[in-house]
C-alpha cells in the first residue's frame, strides 16, 4: 500500500484531486480557486488539469457562491465551496441556515443537498482581521447541518472525500495554521475502509487524564501530553473529528478511566462546544469523575491583533495548568 509523507495541505489537494476524478459531478467553486490554486494553494493545479468549468473561479460574493452551490446540489452535483478565510463566511451565513440546512427536511426528503462547505478556520497565522475565527459552534447548533474538522494529513486526505460523497451537507473546516504539517498518507486505501467521518479517534492512549480537542487543538494536546509524559502522567488524547453529529462514545470510555477531562479549542468558552461537551461527559460520567470537566478555550472577546494572538490562543502551558488543576481536587 503507497504511503506518502504530504502536508495537510497537499493532502486536501490530492483528496480533491481524487474526487473530481472519480465523478464528474463534482465541481470546486470559490474565489480565486482556479488561476491562483487558493489563498492557501489548496486547489493549485486542479482548473488546470480539469477545467474552468468544474474548478470555478467566482466572484467576491459568498451569499452567491452558496446559493449558487445549492442550485447545482439540487440538480445533481457535487459543490464543494470555498470560502477563503473562516471571517468571510458570515455574508453566507443566511444561505448556510437558512436553505442550505432545511432544504432536505422541508421537501421531506425528497431534495438533497449534496455539498461541502470548506472553511478555513483558527488563528495562528498572524492575520489581520477577520482572517482567524472560529464560527464552529454558530454550525454545529444548527440543525440539518453537518460539521467536520481534519486534524493530521491522513484525515484530511480522506475526510474530504467522504464528504463529498456523502448526500448530506457538510461544513468542512480545515485548521489553517496546520497546513504546512506533514505526516503519512495511505493514498491507495479504499474510502471505503477509512475510518469513518463521523467518528471520534483516539490518538494517543493515556490512563491519567483525558484530552479532547479538534482541528488546530489536537496537535496542542499531543504536545501537551509528550510534555505530561516527562512529569509521569500519561494522557490519553482524543481528536474529535465529527462536531455535529458530535461523538462522544471514545470520550466516554475514556473519561470512565481516566477519571478527569479536560476540554480544548481555539474558539471563546462563552457557549462554545466544550460547554456542550462538558455537559454531557457530566451526564454521562458523572460517578466516574474525580474533578470537574475543565475547559482551555479562546477568550471572550473579538479575536485580537496578530501581535498578541499568541496571548489569546491556548497553548501548551494553559492545558497542562488545567491538567494540574484537575489532580488538586
Amino acid at each position: 500500500m503507497a504511503t506518502e509523507t504530504l502536508s495537510l495541505g497537499k493532502a486536501l489537494n490530492t483528496g480533491l484531486r481524487r474526487a473530481l476524478e472519480n465523478d464528474p459531478k463534482v465541481v470546486v467553486m470559490g474565489e480565486d480557486v482556479g488561476k491562483l490554486g487558493g489563498v492557501f494553494r489548496i486547489t493549485d493545479g486542479l482548473q488546470k488539469d480539469f477545467g474552468d468549468q468544474r474548478v470555478i473561479d467566482t466572484p467576491l460574493a459568498e451569499s452567491g457562491i452558496i446559493g449558487t452551490a445549492v442550485g447545482l446540489a439540487i440538480r445533481g452535483y457535487r459543490p464543494v465551496c470555498e470560502i477563503q478565510f473562516d471571517g468571510f463566511v458570515y455574508p453566507a451565513y443566511d444561505q448556510i441556515v437558512s436553505q442550505v440546512a432545511k432544504m432536505h427536511y422541508r421537501s421531506q426528503g425528497k431534495v438533497k443537498i449534496p455539498m461541502v462547505i470548506r472553511i478555513p478556520f483558527g488563528g495562528g497565522i498572524g492575520a489581520v482581521e477577520h482572517h482567524s475565527e472560529s464560527p464552529e459552534a454558530y454550525f454545529a447548533h444548527t440543525a440539518g447541518l453537518k460539521v467536520v474538522s481534519c486534524a493530521s494529513p491522513q484525515d484530511a486526505y480522506s475526510m474530504i472525500q467522504q464528504a463529498i460523497a456523502s448526500d448530506d451537507p457538510i461544513v468542512f473546516l480545515e485548521p489553517k495554521r496546520r497546513y504546512w504539517e506533514k505526516g503519512p498518507v495511505e493514498l491507495d486505501a479504499p474510502l471505503s475502509e477509512a475510518y469513518p467521518l463521523h467518528a471520534a479517534r483516539v490518538v494517543r492512549p493515556g490512563t491519567d487524564g483525558t484530552l479532547l480537542a479538534y482541528g488546530p487543538m489536537v496537535r496542542t494536546c499531543l504536545d501537551a501530553a509528550t510534555a505530561a509524559a516527562e512529569d509521569g502522567r500519561e494522557l490519553e488524547v482524543i481528536d474529535l473529528r465529527t462536531l455535529s453529529p458530535l461523538d462522544l462514545t471514545a470520550a466516554y470510555e475514556s473519561v470512565r478511566r481516566t477519571g478527569r477531562c479536560v476540554v480544548v479549542h481555539e474558539a471563546p468558552g462563552n457557549l462554545g462546544l466544550g460547554s456542550e461537551i462538558a455537559a454531557r461527559i457530566t451526564e454521562q460520567c458523572f460517578y466516574s469523575l474525580e474533578s470537574p470537566v475543565l475547559r482551555v478555550t479562546g477568550f471572550d472577546t473579538p479575536y485580537p491583533a496578530s501581535r498578541v494572538e499568541e496571548e489569546y490562543l491556548p497553548d501548551l502551558d494553559r492545558v497542562l495548568d488545567a491538567v494540574d488543576r484537575t489532580f488538586g481536587w
